[in-house]
């Protein structure tokens, strides 16, 4: 591990790097690491800006859609001269104007069974910046049946939830949430509305999960459901346990292989 920084990334780096527990060698693992972040939108903006800030050497996003005027409400990281811009392109302008030192690949597409496992095999660590449950648990499943460190987020009007996922080690989003919901029961964003600001607070939650999953330090959200009431500024932790019987990362896995499921709006 060299730590070849030149006198412009010390400066860039230097609160990190006078951290006792990041340090050079910290600033070099969080340069070697990679991430996929799934969806441009409310919390994957706030993701992206703060992974790229701290020196992460590559960042994948992944979007098929494009910015629309409804989105500058809480995704941050597209501006009003971005409406019609497809998203992973307005994000990776605004990472590297702000930190040309990170590697921005965009994945023009929705994570699907299909290609999920291509994609994600060029990434250490995924993201959950998604808006619907079909994909949240494509995400889980790819992230188990892979070995990949997930950090999962969601938000709807003024609540939101983190939680991290070590596949082997830790409870999967299956252990809590078997399957998706029936149609109707939670309405969508655009049916029940999300604070904007949310969005950046739980996005940056997970941010701060993959960058100490990265360092290997800290006390990960693992096992630990943490959920967020803005209106009554209330911070809760649900302690949960790996599901022995989990149909993905159980004793006996009856889920094997990626599959697509119908995609139904949600948040959480």
């Amino acid at each position: 591990m060299t730590m070849d920084f030149t006198e412009e990334q010390i400066e860039r780096y230097s609160r990190h790097i006078i951290l006792p527990e990041v340090g050079g060698i910290g600033q070099v693992k969080i340069r070697e690491a990679s991430c996929l972040i799934v969806g441009a939108g409310g919390l994957g903006a706030p993701a992206a800006m703060y992974l790229a800030a701290a020196g992460i050497g590559k960042l994948g996003i992944i979007d098929d859609d494009e910015v629309d005027l409804s989105n500058l409400q809480r995704q941050v990281i597209h501006h009003t001269a971005d409406v019609g811009v497809h998203k992973a392109d307005s994000a990776k302008n605004k990472v590297n104007d702000m930190n040309p030192d990170v590697e921005v690949i965009t994945h023009h597409t929705r994570l699907v069974a299909a290609n999920a496992k291509e994609i994600m095999s060029g990434y250490q660590y995924i993201l959950d910046g998604t808006d619907n449950f079909a994909t949240k648990f494509l995400i889980n499943d790819l992230a188990v049946l892979t070995g990949t460190p997930l950090v999962h987020g969601g938000i709807l009007r003024f609540s939101g939830q983190v939680m991290a996922i070590r596949p082997g080690e830790s409870a999967c989003y299956r252990c809590i949430f078997r399957e998706p919901p029936p149609d109707g029961i939670v309405p969508s964003c655009q049916e029940a509305g999300v604070l904007g600001v949310l969005a950046g607070v739980i996005g940056t939650i997970q941010a701060t999960e993959v960058l100490k999953m990265i360092l290997g330090i800290g006390n990960s959200l693992t096992n630990r459901l943490l959920t967020y009431q803005a209106l009554e500024s209330d911070f809760r932790e649900v302690k949960v346990q790996r599901d022995t019987g989990c149909p993905v990362c159980g004793d006996a896995p009856t889920i094997t292989e990626l599959i697509d499921g119908e995609q139904r709006a949600c948040a959480l």
